[in-house]
Parts: C-alpha cells; sequence; structure tokens
C-alpha cells in the first residue's frame, strides 16, 4: 500500500510567509520578558529573515541564468 503525500495549495508567497513569520517571532519575543524563551524567539526571527535573504539571493536573475547552464 503506498501512502498519500498531503499536498497543500500554497495562497501565500514563500516569501512572505517567511516574512510572516520573522514578524509573528518578533512580536512573540516583544511580550516576554528577558530569558531563554525570549531569545529563543527572538532566533527563530532571525532564522526566518536570513531564509528569506537566501531565497531572494537564489531568485535573482543571474542565479537563474547560471543554472540553465
Amino acid at each position: 500500500m503506498t501512502l498519500k503525500r498531503n499536498r497543500r495549495k500554497q495562497t501565500i508567497s514563500f516569501a512572505d510567509r517567511l516574512q510572516q513569520a520573522a514578524t509573528a517571532a518578533r512580536d512573540a519575543a516583544k511580550l516576554l520578558p528577558a530569558g531563554p524563551e525570549r531569545e529563543m524567539m527572538l532566533k527563530k526571527a532571525i532564522q526566518a529573515e536570513t531564509a528569506a535573504h537566501i531565497n531572494e539571493l537564489l531568485s535573482a536573475p543571474i542565479m537563474q541564468a547560471a543554472a540553465e547552464r
């Protein structure tokens, strides 16, 4: 028996979802007192922003041209 993958049509772009995740993590961190939980939320925000930046770099036209070679 084969398992079916859960497929989901995304209505929001990947870059927008990353930005929303970063904003949500920063907003949550603002509500927390200083401590490990707050640091974890700030780390998640930085990770989402870094992923958005990497996605932007990889989506650049020069990278698309290099991938076609």
